[in-house]
Protein backbone atom coordinates (compact mmCIF):
# COMPACT_ATOMS: atom_id res chain seq x y z
CA UNK A 1 0.00 0.00 0.00
CA UNK A 2 1.35 3.39 -0.98
CA UNK A 3 1.94 6.04 1.69
CA UNK A 4 1.84 9.64 0.48
CA UNK A 5 3.94 12.33 2.20
CA UNK A 6 3.20 15.93 3.00
CA UNK A 7 5.07 18.59 1.04
CA UNK A 8 6.57 21.21 3.33
CA UNK A 9 9.07 23.92 2.41
CA UNK A 10 10.30 22.08 -0.68
CA UNK A 11 10.63 18.67 1.01
CA UNK A 12 8.50 15.53 1.16
CA UNK A 13 7.77 14.83 4.81
CA UNK A 14 6.39 11.68 6.40
CA UNK A 15 4.65 11.56 9.78
CA UNK A 16 3.52 8.83 12.13
CA UNK A 17 -0.16 9.68 11.77
CA UNK A 18 -1.81 8.25 8.67
CA UNK A 19 -5.18 8.86 7.01
CA UNK A 20 -6.68 5.82 5.26
CA UNK A 21 -7.93 6.49 1.71
CA UNK A 22 -10.78 4.24 0.58
CA UNK A 23 -11.95 3.33 -2.88
CA UNK A 24 -15.71 4.09 -2.67
CA UNK A 25 -16.40 1.46 -5.34
CA UNK A 26 -15.05 -1.37 -3.18
CA UNK A 27 -14.72 0.04 0.32
CA UNK A 28 -11.10 -1.07 0.37
CA UNK A 29 -8.24 1.07 1.66
CA UNK A 30 -5.82 1.46 -1.23
CA UNK A 31 -3.51 4.22 0.07
CA UNK A 32 -2.70 6.24 3.16
CA UNK A 33 -1.84 9.89 3.53
CA UNK A 34 0.50 11.33 6.12
CA UNK A 35 -1.29 13.72 8.46
CA UNK A 36 0.11 16.67 10.35
CA UNK A 37 -0.79 18.49 13.52
CA UNK A 38 -1.48 22.16 14.02
CA UNK A 39 2.18 22.90 14.73
CA UNK A 40 3.11 21.63 11.26
CA UNK A 41 0.52 23.98 9.75
CA UNK A 42 1.89 26.93 11.68
CA UNK A 43 5.38 26.08 10.44
CA UNK A 44 4.10 25.78 6.86
CA UNK A 45 2.55 29.24 7.13
CA UNK A 46 5.86 30.59 8.46
CA UNK A 47 7.73 29.10 5.51
CA UNK A 48 5.10 30.47 3.11
CA UNK A 49 5.46 33.91 4.70
CA UNK A 50 9.24 33.80 4.26
CA UNK A 51 8.95 32.61 0.65
CA UNK A 52 6.44 35.35 -0.18
CA UNK A 53 9.10 38.04 0.24
CA UNK A 54 10.93 36.82 -2.85
CA UNK A 55 8.07 35.17 -4.81
CA UNK A 56 6.09 38.39 -4.98
CA UNK A 57 9.03 40.00 -6.81
CA UNK A 58 9.33 37.28 -9.43
CA UNK A 59 8.01 38.77 -12.66
CA UNK A 60 4.63 37.57 -13.85
CA UNK A 61 5.98 35.88 -16.97
CA UNK A 62 8.39 33.80 -14.91
CA UNK A 63 5.66 32.80 -12.46
CA UNK A 64 3.61 31.78 -15.47
CA UNK A 65 6.48 29.69 -16.79
CA UNK A 66 6.42 27.69 -13.54
CA UNK A 67 2.70 27.06 -14.00
CA UNK A 68 3.36 25.84 -17.54
CA UNK A 69 5.95 23.41 -16.22
CA UNK A 70 3.45 22.08 -13.67
CA UNK A 71 0.90 21.65 -16.46
CA UNK A 72 3.46 19.73 -18.53
CA UNK A 73 4.17 17.45 -15.59
CA UNK A 74 0.49 16.71 -15.07
CA UNK A 75 -0.01 16.08 -18.77
CA UNK A 76 2.89 13.63 -18.79
CA UNK A 77 1.29 11.71 -15.92
CA UNK A 78 -2.34 12.20 -16.97
CA UNK A 79 -3.23 8.50 -17.12
CA UNK A 80 -1.83 7.83 -13.64
CA UNK A 81 -3.49 10.90 -12.16
CA UNK A 82 -6.88 10.18 -13.79
CA UNK A 83 -6.82 6.63 -12.48
CA UNK A 84 -5.97 7.96 -9.02
CA UNK A 85 -8.95 10.34 -9.08
CA UNK A 86 -11.25 7.43 -9.93
CA UNK A 87 -9.76 5.26 -7.19
CA UNK A 88 -10.25 7.84 -4.45
CA UNK A 89 -13.40 9.60 -5.72
CA UNK A 90 -15.20 6.86 -7.65
CA UNK A 91 -16.12 8.87 -10.74
CA UNK A 92 -15.97 7.14 -14.15
CA UNK A 93 -12.46 7.11 -15.61
CA UNK A 94 -13.48 9.12 -18.68
CA UNK A 95 -14.71 11.90 -16.38
CA UNK A 96 -11.46 11.75 -14.40
CA UNK A 97 -9.57 12.28 -17.66
CA UNK A 98 -11.82 15.27 -18.27
CA UNK A 99 -10.94 16.66 -14.84
CA UNK A 100 -7.23 16.30 -15.58
CA UNK A 101 -7.66 18.05 -18.93
CA UNK A 102 -9.51 20.96 -17.29
CA UNK A 103 -6.78 21.16 -14.63
CA UNK A 104 -4.13 21.54 -17.33
CA UNK A 105 -6.24 24.20 -19.06
CA UNK A 106 -6.59 26.17 -15.79
CA UNK A 107 -2.82 26.13 -15.28
CA UNK A 108 -2.16 27.32 -18.82
CA UNK A 109 -4.81 30.04 -18.59
CA UNK A 110 -3.37 31.48 -15.38
CA UNK A 111 0.17 31.12 -16.73
CA UNK A 112 -0.86 33.77 -19.25
CA UNK A 113 -2.92 35.80 -16.75
CA UNK A 114 0.18 36.09 -14.54
CA UNK A 115 1.34 38.83 -16.95
CA UNK A 116 -1.90 40.79 -16.58
CA UNK A 117 -2.20 42.04 -13.02
CA UNK A 118 -3.04 45.42 -14.46
CA UNK A 119 -3.37 48.68 -12.56
CA UNK A 120 -4.41 51.97 -14.16
CA UNK A 121 -3.73 55.70 -14.27
CA UNK A 122 -6.58 57.99 -13.22
CA UNK A 123 -6.89 61.56 -14.59
CA UNK A 124 -6.48 64.11 -11.78
CA UNK A 125 -9.27 66.34 -10.51
CA UNK A 126 -6.88 68.89 -9.01
CA UNK A 127 -3.92 70.71 -10.52
CA UNK A 128 -0.51 69.25 -9.72
CA UNK A 129 -1.75 65.75 -8.84
CA UNK A 130 -1.45 62.35 -10.47
CA UNK A 131 -3.25 59.15 -9.42
CA UNK A 132 -2.08 55.60 -9.98
CA UNK A 133 -3.80 52.31 -9.06
CA UNK A 134 -1.51 49.34 -8.53
CA UNK A 135 -2.24 45.67 -7.86
CA UNK A 136 -0.12 43.74 -5.37
CA UNK A 137 -0.40 40.12 -4.16
CA UNK A 138 -2.46 39.45 -1.04
CA UNK A 139 0.22 37.35 0.65
CA UNK A 140 0.04 33.86 2.10
CA UNK A 141 -3.09 32.01 0.93
CA UNK A 142 -4.67 28.96 2.55
CA UNK A 143 -6.57 26.83 0.05
CA UNK A 144 -9.12 24.24 1.19
CA UNK A 145 -10.37 21.97 -1.60
CA UNK A 146 -13.25 19.44 -1.69
CA UNK A 147 -13.49 15.75 -2.55
CA UNK A 148 -15.89 15.87 -5.51
CA UNK A 149 -13.41 17.38 -7.99
CA UNK A 150 -10.25 16.84 -5.93
CA UNK A 151 -7.66 17.97 -8.47
CA UNK A 152 -9.25 20.67 -10.59
CA UNK A 153 -10.84 22.55 -7.70
CA UNK A 154 -7.50 22.60 -5.87
CA UNK A 155 -5.73 23.96 -8.94
CA UNK A 156 -8.53 26.48 -9.51
CA UNK A 157 -7.27 28.11 -6.30
CA UNK A 158 -3.54 27.39 -6.49
CA UNK A 159 -2.92 28.53 -10.07
CA UNK A 160 -4.31 32.09 -9.79
CA UNK A 161 -2.79 32.60 -6.34
CA UNK A 162 0.67 31.63 -7.58
CA UNK A 163 0.18 33.66 -10.75
CA UNK A 164 -0.68 36.72 -8.64
CA UNK A 165 2.51 36.37 -6.60
CA UNK A 166 1.01 34.75 -3.51
CA UNK A 167 2.32 31.67 -1.73
CA UNK A 168 -0.10 28.81 -1.02
CA UNK A 169 -0.69 26.15 1.63
CA UNK A 170 -3.18 23.54 0.35
CA UNK A 171 -5.39 21.39 2.55
CA UNK A 172 -7.21 18.75 0.43
CA UNK A 173 -10.24 16.77 1.57
CA UNK A 174 -9.26 13.84 3.78
CA UNK A 175 -11.27 11.46 1.58
CA UNK A 176 -9.32 12.39 -1.58
CA UNK A 177 -5.77 13.57 -0.79
CA UNK A 178 -3.82 11.32 -3.15
CA UNK A 179 -4.12 13.40 -6.32
CA UNK A 180 -3.03 16.45 -4.28
CA UNK A 181 0.11 14.53 -3.30
CA UNK A 182 0.75 13.76 -6.98
CA UNK A 183 0.23 17.46 -7.75
CA UNK A 184 2.90 18.34 -5.19
CA UNK A 185 5.29 16.01 -7.02
CA UNK A 186 4.61 17.91 -10.24
CA UNK A 187 5.19 21.23 -8.43
CA UNK A 188 8.49 19.94 -7.07
CA UNK A 189 9.60 18.66 -10.48
CA UNK A 190 8.78 22.08 -11.98
CA UNK A 191 11.35 23.68 -9.67
CA UNK A 192 8.94 25.97 -7.83
CA UNK A 193 10.96 27.58 -5.00
CA UNK A 194 10.68 26.09 -1.52
CA UNK A 195 7.77 27.43 0.53
CA UNK A 196 5.85 28.82 -2.43
CA UNK A 197 3.51 25.80 -2.51
CA UNK A 198 2.99 23.39 0.39
CA UNK A 199 0.64 20.50 1.11
CA UNK A 200 -0.81 19.69 4.52
CA UNK A 201 -3.39 17.09 5.54
CA UNK A 202 -5.13 16.07 8.71
CA UNK A 203 -8.02 17.02 10.96
CA UNK A 204 -9.95 19.71 9.09
CA UNK A 205 -11.05 21.65 12.16
CA UNK A 206 -7.50 21.93 13.54
CA UNK A 207 -5.99 22.99 10.23
CA UNK A 208 -8.77 25.50 9.57
CA UNK A 209 -8.35 26.95 13.06
CA UNK A 210 -4.67 27.62 12.37
CA UNK A 211 -5.50 29.19 9.02
CA UNK A 212 -8.09 31.45 10.67
CA UNK A 213 -6.09 32.46 13.73
CA UNK A 214 -2.58 32.77 12.31
CA UNK A 215 -1.98 36.36 11.14
CA UNK A 216 0.57 35.17 8.57
CA UNK A 217 -2.31 33.63 6.63
CA UNK A 218 -3.74 36.60 4.75
CA UNK A 219 -6.57 34.92 2.86
CA UNK A 220 -8.55 31.66 2.81
CA UNK A 221 -10.10 30.25 -0.35
CA UNK A 222 -12.57 27.42 0.15
CA UNK A 223 -14.89 25.17 -1.83
CA UNK A 224 -17.39 23.13 0.15
CA UNK A 225 -20.73 23.24 1.90
CA UNK A 226 -22.53 26.41 2.90
CA UNK A 227 -22.60 25.10 6.48
CA UNK A 228 -18.80 24.98 6.68
CA UNK A 229 -18.55 28.27 4.78
CA UNK A 230 -20.58 29.98 7.49
CA UNK A 231 -18.18 28.64 10.15
CA UNK A 232 -15.25 30.08 8.21
CA UNK A 233 -17.03 33.43 7.97
CA UNK A 234 -17.54 33.46 11.73
CA UNK A 235 -13.92 32.43 12.38
CA UNK A 236 -12.53 35.02 9.98
CA UNK A 237 -14.31 37.88 11.72
CA UNK A 238 -11.70 38.25 14.49
CA UNK A 239 -8.99 39.28 12.01
CA UNK A 240 -11.36 40.49 9.27
CA UNK A 241 -9.60 37.90 7.13
CA UNK A 242 -10.63 37.90 3.46
CA UNK A 243 -12.40 34.81 2.16
CA UNK A 244 -13.24 33.44 -1.25
CA UNK A 245 -16.09 30.95 -0.85
CA UNK A 246 -17.61 28.62 -3.42
CA UNK A 247 -20.42 26.96 -1.47
CA UNK A 248 -23.53 24.90 -1.99
CA UNK A 249 -25.85 25.00 -4.96
CA UNK A 250 -29.36 23.88 -5.86
CA UNK A 251 -29.40 24.48 -9.58
CA UNK A 252 -32.66 24.68 -11.53
CA UNK A 253 -33.18 23.61 -15.15
CA UNK A 254 -35.96 25.30 -17.12
CA UNK A 255 -37.04 23.62 -20.36
CA UNK A 256 -39.37 25.76 -22.48
CA UNK A 257 -41.81 24.62 -25.15
CA UNK A 258 -39.64 26.08 -27.91
CA UNK A 259 -36.46 24.23 -26.84
CA UNK A 260 -34.83 21.65 -29.04
CA UNK A 261 -35.94 18.44 -27.26
CA UNK A 262 -32.84 16.40 -28.06
CA UNK A 263 -30.49 19.16 -26.88
CA UNK A 264 -32.51 19.71 -23.72
CA UNK A 265 -32.44 16.03 -22.78
CA UNK A 266 -28.76 15.47 -23.52
CA UNK A 267 -27.53 18.63 -21.83
CA UNK A 268 -29.75 18.07 -18.79
CA UNK A 269 -28.31 14.56 -18.51
CA UNK A 270 -24.82 16.07 -18.35
CA UNK A 271 -25.81 18.81 -15.93
CA UNK A 272 -27.55 16.31 -13.62
CA UNK A 273 -25.50 13.10 -13.77
CA UNK A 274 -21.91 14.21 -14.37
CA UNK A 275 -19.74 13.03 -11.47
CA UNK A 276 -22.67 10.86 -10.28
CA UNK A 277 -24.61 14.03 -9.43
CA UNK A 278 -21.94 15.09 -6.94
CA UNK A 279 -21.28 18.53 -8.39
CA UNK A 280 -21.94 21.94 -6.87
CA UNK A 281 -23.45 23.07 -10.18
CA UNK A 282 -25.42 19.84 -10.70
CA UNK A 283 -29.00 20.26 -11.88
CA UNK A 284 -31.32 19.34 -9.02
CA UNK A 285 -34.74 20.72 -9.96
CA UNK A 286 -35.99 20.33 -13.54
CA UNK A 287 -38.94 22.49 -14.60
CA UNK A 288 -40.50 21.48 -17.93
CA UNK A 289 -43.12 23.58 -19.72
CA UNK A 290 -46.36 21.71 -20.27
CA UNK A 291 -46.25 21.81 -24.06
CA UNK A 292 -42.99 19.84 -24.22
CA UNK A 293 -43.40 17.72 -21.09
CA UNK A 294 -44.90 14.69 -22.84
CA UNK A 295 -41.90 14.63 -25.15
CA UNK A 296 -39.13 15.57 -22.71
CA UNK A 297 -39.97 13.48 -19.64
CA UNK A 298 -40.22 10.04 -21.31
CA UNK A 299 -37.05 10.72 -23.33
CA UNK A 300 -35.23 11.84 -20.19
CA UNK A 301 -36.34 8.77 -18.21
CA UNK A 302 -35.31 6.53 -21.10
CA UNK A 303 -31.80 8.02 -21.05
CA UNK A 304 -31.59 7.60 -17.28
CA UNK A 305 -32.61 3.95 -17.55
CA UNK A 306 -29.75 3.38 -20.01
CA UNK A 307 -27.04 4.77 -17.72
CA UNK A 308 -24.42 2.16 -16.88
CA UNK A 309 -23.64 2.01 -13.16
CA UNK A 310 -20.47 0.44 -11.80
CA UNK A 311 -16.85 0.77 -10.78
CA UNK A 312 -15.44 3.83 -12.50
CA UNK A 313 -12.52 1.81 -13.83
CA UNK A 314 -14.84 -0.41 -15.88
CA UNK A 315 -15.34 0.41 -19.55
CA UNK A 316 -18.50 2.32 -20.41
CA UNK A 317 -19.49 3.18 -16.85
CA UNK A 318 -21.34 6.51 -16.63
CA UNK A 319 -22.39 6.47 -12.96
CA UNK A 320 -19.95 5.51 -10.24
CA UNK A 321 -20.43 5.10 -6.51
CA UNK A 322 -21.25 7.99 -4.23
CA UNK A 323 -18.35 9.08 -2.07
CA UNK A 324 -19.52 6.86 0.82
CA UNK A 325 -22.48 4.93 2.16
CA UNK A 326 -23.65 7.94 4.20
CA UNK A 327 -24.11 9.92 1.00
CA UNK A 328 -26.28 7.12 -0.38
CA UNK A 329 -28.28 7.09 2.87
CA UNK A 330 -28.95 10.83 2.50
CA UNK A 331 -30.12 10.44 -1.10
CA UNK A 332 -32.47 7.61 -0.13
CA UNK A 333 -33.84 9.80 2.67
CA UNK A 334 -34.64 12.53 0.12
CA UNK A 335 -36.32 10.06 -2.23
CA UNK A 336 -38.43 8.56 0.55
CA UNK A 337 -39.44 12.00 1.80
CA UNK A 338 -40.53 13.10 -1.69
CA UNK A 339 -42.64 9.97 -2.14
CA UNK A 340 -44.21 10.39 1.28
CA UNK A 341 -45.32 13.88 0.21
CA UNK A 342 -46.91 12.59 -2.99
CA UNK A 343 -44.12 12.53 -5.59
CA UNK A 344 -44.11 9.78 -8.22
CA UNK A 345 -40.98 7.71 -8.68
CA UNK A 346 -40.62 7.16 -12.43
CA UNK A 347 -37.40 5.18 -12.24
CA UNK A 348 -34.63 3.96 -9.95
CA UNK A 349 -33.89 5.14 -6.46
CA UNK A 350 -32.69 1.84 -4.96
CA UNK A 351 -29.39 1.12 -3.22
CA UNK A 352 -27.60 -1.35 -5.48
CA UNK A 353 -26.15 -4.61 -4.24
CA UNK A 354 -22.52 -3.76 -4.82
CA UNK A 355 -19.44 -3.65 -2.60
CA UNK A 356 -19.01 -0.57 -0.43
CA UNK A 357 -22.73 0.23 -0.09
CA UNK A 358 -22.27 3.49 -2.03
CA UNK A 359 -24.02 2.67 -5.31
CA UNK A 360 -27.42 4.21 -5.98
CA UNK A 361 -29.61 3.47 -8.98
CA UNK A 362 -30.14 6.81 -10.80
CA UNK A 363 -33.61 8.12 -10.02
CA UNK A 364 -36.25 10.38 -11.58
CA UNK A 365 -39.23 11.67 -9.62
CA UNK A 366 -42.05 13.90 -10.79
CA UNK A 367 -44.89 15.91 -9.21
CA UNK A 368 -42.49 16.71 -6.38
CA UNK A 369 -43.92 19.09 -3.74
CA UNK A 370 -41.87 22.21 -3.09
CA UNK A 371 -41.53 21.39 0.61
CA UNK A 372 -39.76 18.08 -0.11
CA UNK A 373 -36.21 17.79 1.20
CA UNK A 374 -34.83 17.33 -2.31
CA UNK A 375 -36.51 20.54 -3.48
CA UNK A 376 -34.99 22.50 -0.60
CA UNK A 377 -31.55 20.93 -0.16
CA UNK A 378 -28.82 19.57 -2.39
CA UNK A 379 -29.32 15.83 -2.78
CA UNK A 380 -25.77 15.54 -4.21
CA UNK A 381 -26.57 12.24 -5.89
CA UNK A 382 -27.93 10.92 -9.21
CA UNK A 383 -31.51 11.95 -8.37
CA UNK A 384 -33.57 14.29 -10.57
CA UNK A 385 -36.79 16.02 -9.52
CA UNK A 386 -38.97 16.93 -12.53
CA UNK A 387 -42.02 19.21 -12.35
CA UNK A 388 -44.26 20.73 -15.04
CA UNK A 389 -45.01 24.47 -15.33
CA UNK A 390 -47.17 26.67 -17.55
CA UNK A 391 -45.90 30.27 -17.62
CA UNK A 392 -42.38 31.72 -17.74
CA UNK A 393 -42.97 33.81 -14.64
CA UNK A 394 -43.99 30.69 -12.72
CA UNK A 395 -40.77 28.91 -13.70
CA UNK A 396 -38.61 31.87 -12.73
CA UNK A 397 -40.30 32.16 -9.34
CA UNK A 398 -39.76 28.45 -8.67
CA UNK A 399 -36.15 28.54 -9.88
CA UNK A 400 -35.32 31.48 -7.59
CA UNK A 401 -37.15 30.02 -4.58
CA UNK A 402 -33.98 28.85 -2.82
CA UNK A 403 -31.30 30.42 -0.62
CA UNK A 404 -28.70 29.22 -3.13
CA UNK A 405 -27.67 30.73 -6.44
CA UNK A 406 -24.68 29.04 -8.01
CA UNK A 407 -25.87 27.91 -11.45
CA UNK A 408 -29.04 27.70 -13.53
CA UNK A 409 -29.81 26.14 -16.90
CA UNK A 410 -32.26 27.33 -19.54
CA UNK A 411 -33.32 25.58 -22.73
CA UNK A 412 -35.01 27.81 -25.29
CA UNK A 413 -34.63 28.98 -28.87
CA UNK A 414 -36.13 32.38 -28.06
CA UNK A 415 -33.26 34.86 -27.83
CA UNK A 416 -35.40 37.51 -26.17
CA UNK A 417 -36.34 35.04 -23.45
CA UNK A 418 -32.72 34.01 -23.00
CA UNK A 419 -31.71 37.61 -22.36
CA UNK A 420 -34.64 38.17 -20.00
CA UNK A 421 -33.68 35.14 -17.94
CA UNK A 422 -30.01 36.13 -17.83
CA UNK A 423 -31.19 39.19 -15.90
CA UNK A 424 -33.81 37.71 -13.58
CA UNK A 425 -32.44 34.29 -12.63
CA UNK A 426 -30.63 34.50 -9.30
CA UNK A 427 -27.51 32.53 -10.17
CA UNK A 428 -23.87 33.37 -10.76
CA UNK A 429 -23.68 31.19 -13.87
CA UNK A 430 -26.39 30.49 -16.43
CA UNK A 431 -26.13 27.85 -19.13
CA UNK A 432 -28.30 28.67 -22.14
CA UNK A 433 -28.80 25.39 -24.01
CA UNK A 434 -25.54 24.38 -22.33
CA UNK A 435 -25.12 21.79 -19.58
CA UNK A 436 -21.42 22.54 -19.03
CA UNK A 437 -20.98 26.34 -18.73
CA UNK A 438 -17.63 26.23 -16.86
CA UNK A 439 -14.55 27.41 -18.76
CA UNK A 440 -11.13 28.66 -17.68
CA UNK A 441 -11.58 32.13 -19.16
CA UNK A 442 -14.97 32.99 -17.59
CA UNK A 443 -15.81 33.71 -13.93
CA UNK A 444 -17.14 30.90 -11.74
CA UNK A 445 -19.11 31.63 -8.57
CA UNK A 446 -22.51 32.18 -7.03
CA UNK A 447 -24.88 34.61 -5.36
CA UNK A 448 -26.89 34.43 -2.14
CA UNK A 449 -25.68 31.55 0.08
CA UNK A 450 -23.66 29.97 -2.73
CA UNK A 451 -20.61 32.01 -1.84
CA UNK A 452 -18.44 35.09 -2.10
CA UNK A 453 -16.21 36.08 -4.98
CA UNK A 454 -15.31 34.47 -8.28
CA UNK A 455 -12.80 31.93 -9.52
CA UNK A 456 -11.45 31.59 -13.09
CA UNK A 457 -11.45 34.27 -15.75
CA UNK A 458 -9.74 37.60 -15.13
CA UNK A 459 -11.69 37.75 -11.86
CA UNK A 460 -9.85 34.63 -10.68
CA UNK A 461 -6.53 36.47 -10.66
CA UNK A 462 -8.01 39.61 -9.15
CA UNK A 463 -9.22 37.57 -6.15
CA UNK A 464 -5.59 37.30 -5.00
CA UNK A 465 -4.57 40.90 -5.62
CA UNK A 466 -4.90 43.94 -3.39
CA UNK A 467 -5.93 47.22 -5.04
CA UNK A 468 -3.89 50.25 -3.94
CA UNK A 469 -4.23 53.90 -4.85
CA UNK A 470 -1.15 56.14 -4.92
CA UNK A 471 -1.69 59.90 -5.14
CA UNK A 472 1.27 62.01 -6.34
CA UNK A 473 1.69 65.73 -5.87
CA UNK A 474 3.78 67.02 -8.77
CA UNK A 475 5.89 70.10 -7.86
Amino acid sequence: MKTLPLYLNGEFVTTGTLLPVRNPATGEIFAQMCACDRAHVAQALAHAHAAFASWRNVVGKTRGDFLLKIATGIERRKDEIARTITLENGKPLAQSHGEVAMTIDHLRWFAEEARRGYGRTIPPQADGKRHVVVKTPVGVVAAISPWNFPLVLAVRKIAPALAAGCTVVLKPASATPVCAALLSECVHEAGVPAGVFQLVAGVASEIAAEFLENPRCRKITFTGSTEVGKKLIAGAAAQVKPLSLELGGHSPVIVFDDADPATAVEQTMIAKFRNTGQSCIAANRVYVQRGIAEQFIPAFVSRVKALKVGNGLEAGVEIGPLINATAADNALKHITDAQARGAKLLWGGRRMDKAGGSFLEPAVLTDVPGASLGMCEETFAPVAYVNVFDAEAEAVESANDTPYGLAAYVFTRDLNRAFRLMDVLEAGMIGINDGVPTTSNAPFGGVKQSGWGRELGAEGLDAFLETKHASFVIN
